[in-house]
């Protein structure tokens, strides 16, 4: 069984900066890509990044790129989303999430666990 848990959301102000962490439980982390993801209200959820299962390579849609960095850490079974100048507009729940694939994908529809996510707020 696969669990996701992640942590470090919060309320900052826009140009601030936050690191949210997802801890993975379960075997193979390291065997899959790993993704965030974010929806706000009335909103579609959405893809912020994702790292393939080396860490070799990530993908970011244009909204965040420049400002949003995804990492992990194998050894810890975590996956990091450092954010940077962050502007109201990001403002959302934030989900961390495991693909079925080992390559980085936005596609939502390739992840088959999720966590419970974690609410990110930036006030202006």
């Amino acid at each position: 069984q696969v669990q996701l848990v992640e942590s470090g959301g919060g309320l900052v102000q826009a140009g601030g900066s936050l690191r949210l962490s997802c801890a993975a439980s379960g075997r193979h982390f390291s065997a899959y890509a790993m993704g965030w993801f974010r929806q706000a209200p009335g909103k579609e959820r959405e893809s912020v990044g994702a790292i393939s299962w080396t860490g070799g390579t990530t993908y970011y849609p244009d909204a965040v790129k420049g400002r949003f960095t995804i990492s992990r850490d194998n050894a810890k079974n975590t996956v990091y989303l450092e954010m940077n100048s962050l502007k109201p507009e990001d403002t959302a729940v934030y989900y961390c999430a495991r693909s079925t694939e080992s390559a980085a994908t936005g596609n939502l529809n390739l992840y088959n666990y999720w966590g419970q996510g974690t609410q990110v707020t930036v006030s202006s």
